[in-house]
């Protein structure tokens, strides 16, 4: 087994991998020495078996990833490539043979003479003063464009319009990561006389090259450059020059940036690499920057739309997901809902803003017990309440959690009117049925607009059943008794009531408090 350390820049080298175990870190203790400021003392260790490796970290400050992951112990297959630090591997096996030429004309690593590590007296201390001097202003001036709020495809335009002003180049473009794919996707393109580009003008060729590497590559003379022998776009597209550099922060590979010129080889030169790589750099932190305002924007939407409906714990569960939607899907759930006797009698005697003010204490107070519960707090409905167990993720004692629920908002309610019989304000009394069944949950109504809901005969029932019971009264049905454990609560069973829009009548139980 050979690994490629650094694969495809200016200090690559292959090194043997022998049978066993070897270490990779800056210092010589180890097997594998790489004097990288981003590798630990002892990084990582690489085990082989034969045909087998298996990548270790070693508690690095770092980290070892492969792929986008960053990983504690991986297998590694062939040809598989893994990053220590910021310093990159290769896995080839003895009888791969190494690429011979291939590679962009020159590469260069992301940390440049024009990055923001450097000092001022090291940047103005070259033999053109006043050109690398006038740079620095221009990435000072960049950084500032850059730096402006806004949304990403905003950024994007910034970053091309800036290119056209630095460089002399016939097109360019942007391409990003799909986050679903991983493939390299154009996002915004322009060429400098305007008009329509052609849909793929860049070189497949040379972006992937750059995109799998993470290497910055300048290519001189593009038509008679061995290294893009078969590479059919260069010629198709009529590219001459090219610049191509990756947009790349700590963590990953956001992008690449493509330049190109139609008319003469040997327009860019090595300055012009490294002066578009720490472009690049500046750009890639921006674009991270905008990514991250968004999705902070996005999550704090879905995070006010999640805290309306479900418990805390629920809320880091969909959080978690990512802001995947919630996807209508069938569910086994228990239903309650809960309606203020004679609201509409008792509303006519008080004022509109005495109305609103008794609502505005009550509700809070029972969403409380709904989320104390694990229930999710489906709707209002003028002034009753409807809530849900079971969905959008199910527990094995999801119908008891329901009916301790409805016990609790007795008693709850209980101690509100209390409340309200010192201060002489009227009281409430409030009934409550549930009912078990499948349903259709989830986001109904638009993408836009998140709208969790419960459909299904099961949630009609539920309803019905509520009509039924008497104020101070909890009602459940068959279906929710089956679902308890036996002697869990303390049952009444009531006569079978007929209720509208259910041919055999329900079997009924009052829950005794």
């Amino acid at each position: 087994m050979r690994l490629i350390l650094n694969p495809g820049q200016v200090d690559e080298r292959v090194v043997m991998l022998p049978e066993g175990t070897t270490t990779i870190g800056r210092t010589e203790e180890n097997g594998i020495r790489v004097p990288h400021p981003s590798l630990s003392r002892r990084h990582a260790r690489l085990e082989r078996a034969g045909g087998r490796v298996v990548l270790v970290d070693l508690d690095s400050k770092n980290g070892s990833f492969v792929g986008p992951h960053r990983v504690s112990r991986q297998e590694l297959g062939h040809g598989q490539s893994f990053r220590c630090g910021e310093v990159w591997f290769r896995l080839v096996s003895l009888d791969t043979p190494l690429p011979d030429g291939w590679g962009p004309l020159r590469t260069q690593p992301l940390e440049t003479r024009f990055s923001g590590g450097s000092s001022m007296e090291a940047l103005l201390d070259t033999r053109s003063p006043d050109r690398t001097r006038d740079k620095l202003q221009v990435l000072l001036k960049v950084g500032q464009i850059l730096a402006s709020p806004g949304p990403v495809d905003g950024l994007l335009e910034r970053v091309l319009q800036l290119v056209f002003q630095i460089w002399a180049v016939d097109r360019a473009a942007v391409l990003l990561v799909d986050r679903d794919t991983g493939a390299l996707a154009p996002r915004v393109a322009r060429g400098a006389r305007g008009g329509a580009l052609p849909e793929r003008f860049y070189s497949q060729h040379i972006v992937d090259y750059v995109h799998s590497r993470g290497v910055a590559a300048l290519f001189t003379d593009a038509r008679d450059d061995a290294r893009l022998v078969g590479a059919d776009s260069v010629f198709r597209q009529s590219i001459r020059a090219s610049l191509c550099v990756p947009l790349r922060t700590r963590d990953s590979v956001l992008g690449v940036l493509y330049l190109d010129s139609l008319t003469q080889g040997g327009l860019f030169t090595d300055e012009d690499l490294e002066f578009l790589t720490a472009f690049a750099n500046q750009s890639a932190v921006a674009l991270d920057h905008a990514h991250l305002a968004r999705r902070l924007e996005e999550e704090a939407v879905l995070r006010n739309a999640y805290q309306r409906f479900f418990p805390p714990d629920v809320v880091r569960q969909l959080k978690a997901l990512r802001g995947v939607p919630l996807e209508v899907r069938e569910a086994n759930v228990t239903i309650l809902f809960s309606d203020i006797t004679g609201f509409t009698a008792m509303s006519s005697r008080l004022k509109p803003r005495q109305v609103v003010d008794m609502l505005n204490a009550y509700f809070p107070v029972m969403a409380d017990v709904v989320f104390r519960h694990e229930g999710t707090l489906e709707k209002y409905i003028g002034d009753a309440l409807m809530a849900v167990w079971g969905a959008p993720f199910a527990r094995p004692d999801d119908a008891e959690r329901a009916v301790r629920a409805a016990v609790e908002m007795q008693q709850a309610l209980a101690a509100l009117n209390d409340r309200w019989r010192a201060d002489g304000a009227p009281e409430l009394q409030v009934h409550i049925g549930l009912n078990s069944g499948p349903v259709a949950a989830g986001n109904i109504g638009s993408e836009r607009y998140l709208q969790y809901a419960t459909v299904g005969d099961a949630t009609n029932v539920a309803a019905r059943v509520c009509g039924v019971a008497r104020p101070g009264e909890v009602l459940i049905t068959d279906a929710t008794r089956a679902l308890l454990d036996a002697g869990a609560f303390a049952l009444e069973p009531l006569a079978p009531v007929k209720v509208k829009g259910r041919d055999e009548p329900l079997s009924l139980f009052r829950v005794r408090g």
